[in-house]
């Protein structure tokens, strides 16, 4: 039999905090086994009249058109890098209203970019997207049950016969050259590779890898999203909260037991809930002391209608104090 008290607000602390996993897959088999899922995709700029039955298509798992996965990526997040490798600004300024419409003012001339392309850093970093007719894509899918809330930045890597992949903890996906060859967003859980064709400067940063020439070509696109000798590694991260209530016994509180074996007299009764005993009238000799104290094993949580939700239990019996508060915290993880 226990007692009750109800919680106060300041008894209870909800606190987040972050975790994370590590995962390594080697193999294309590991990849599409069931409960991993990690899928690869071949996006592909196909001009003309999109017709789905003669449509090329894509996919180690689920099966998806090439034309649409590179739609989809360039909209989602490139189109505001097709003119421009480090993202088209509009001029925009701030509104002063009047008195009425004619009185409104704009001041302050601002350049923005168009769309937001989900940037995950504040280096100018530029992004690359091939538009050509016929330019490939290659896509990595991550789960979301697998990397939680995003993929811990700096912890992705993808090797295939062709070479090595990783990301640089900024967005950006480097070879074994440290040329970026591709993007990842780690909060979707989408990794992207593309082709640089055009001769020139590139698109890598100077000073962190080669300044000048290629960064891939379709062949090692082909190879990272067709390949079966592979390994993929990541780590994520997912937000959970713990919550502490906060079990306070003053001093003049549950200083009394009511387990039955207490009193003399104690009456058996049974019924569909199961074998209770009642307390009889008479404690017995050894509680009637003034230094009688009884001690916690248990503390059970119940929701408002008195139903147990949850039981923590105690290492060991804890004995009340009759002097001072006795506090236990219970930490829930969910």
């Amino acid at each position: 039999m226990g007692a009750y008290k109800q919680f106060l607000a300041s008894d209870i602390v909800v606190t987040p905090f972050e975790v994370n996993k590590a995962f390594n897959f080697e193999g294309a088999a590991a990849l599409t086994a069931s409960g991993v899922g990690i899928d690869r995709f071949l996006g592909t700029n196909i001009t003309g009249t999109f017709n789905p039955t003669t449509a090329p298509t894509t996919g180690q798992i689920s099966t998806q058109y090439q034309s649409l996965i590179y739609n989809s990526i360039q909209e989602l997040y490139y189109s505001n890098y097709l003119s421009s490798s480090y993202g088209d600004n509009v001029a925009t300024a701030s509104l002063i209203p009047g008195a009425d419409t004619a009185g409104d003012r704009y001041v302050g001339i601002t350049q923005t970019p168009n769309y937001f392309n989900y940037l995950q850093t504040t280096l100018s970093y530029p992004k690359y997207f091939p538009t050509a007719s016929d330019d490939i894509i290659g896509v990595i899918s991550i789960p979301s049950r697998l990397f939680g809330d995003y993929i811990q930045p700096k912890s992705f890597t993808f090797t295939a016969p062709s070479g090595s992949l990783r990301d640089d903890g900024e967005g950006n996906i480097l070879d074994e050259t440290d040329d970026i060859v591709g993007n990842i967003f780690y909060y979707h859980g989408l990794i992207t590779i593309v082709s640089e064709q055009a001769a020139g400067y590139g698109f890598v940063t100077y000073g962190t890898a080669i300044y000048g020439g290629a960064t891939g070509d379709n062949d090692s696109i082909l190879n990272y999203i067709t390949a079966s000798n592979i390994t993929c590694s990541f780590s994520s991260s997912y937000k959970i909260y713990e919550t502490q209530y906060k079990c306070t016994m003053r001093e003049n509180e549950f200083n009394f037991s009511q387990n039955p074996s207490l009193s003399s007299g104690s009456t058996l009764i049974s019924s569909s809930m199961g074998t209770f005993f009642t307390p009889g009238q008479y404690l017995t000799d050894n509680v009637t002391g003034s230094y009688f104290s009884p001690y916690v094993t248990t503390v059970g949580l119940y929701d408002e209608n008195q139903n147990l939700l949850a039981v923590g239990k105690l290492s060991q019996p804890l004995p009340v104090s009759p002097t001072t508060d006795t506090t236990i915290l219970i930490n829930l993880d969910r």
